[in-house]
C-alpha cells in the first residue's frame, strides 16, 4: 500500500514520542500505551517534541510501514483531547489538513450522509 484512504482509521497518540523509535518501539507503544493491535490495518500517528516530526505506522498486508515528515520550518498544530484519553481518532480530511499546516482549532465539518 502506498498511501492513506478514508476507509482507515487514523489514531493519533497524544503525547510526543521519542523519534529515535523505529517500527518495532512504535509497535510496542501501540500495544502496551494505546492498548491497540498494530497489524489491525489503522494509521498510527506519532509526533515529536518539538512537534517539527511526525511518524505514521500502519500494517500492509505483509508488513509494517512506517511514513515520516520532518518539517524544514514551522510546527505541526498539538492536538490536545479534553478526555483523558492516550490516543485521539483523527479522519483522513483531518489527517491532510494537518499535515498540510491548517489549523484544526475552530474547523467544523458540516453534516454528512455516512454510510454505515
Amino acid at each position: 500500500m502506498i498511501g492513506f484512504n478514508s476507509q482507515q482509521k487514523y489514531y493519533l497518540h497524544v503525547e510526543p514520542v521519542d523519534m529515535r523509535k523505529g517500527l518495532h518501539s512504535l509497535c510496542g507503544v501501540v500495544r502496551n500505551e494505546l492498548e491497540s493491535e498494530p497489524t489491525d490495518g489503522n494509521v498510527y500517528i506519532f509526533f515529536s517534541r518539538s512537534y517539527q516530526t511526525v511518524k505514521m505506522l500502519v500494517w500492509d498486508k505483509d508488513g509494517f510501514v512506517v511514513y515520516g515528515k520532518w518539517l524544514a520550518r514551522g510546527r505541526f498544530e498539538k492536538i490536545t483531547s479534553a478526555i483523558a484519553e492516550k490516543k485521539y481518532e483523527l479522519t483522513y480530511h483531518y489527517l491532510i489538513m494537518l499535515l498540510s499546516g491548517v489549523s484544526l482549532i475552530g474547523v467544523k465539518q458540516r453534516p454528512r450522509y455516512k454510510l454505515n
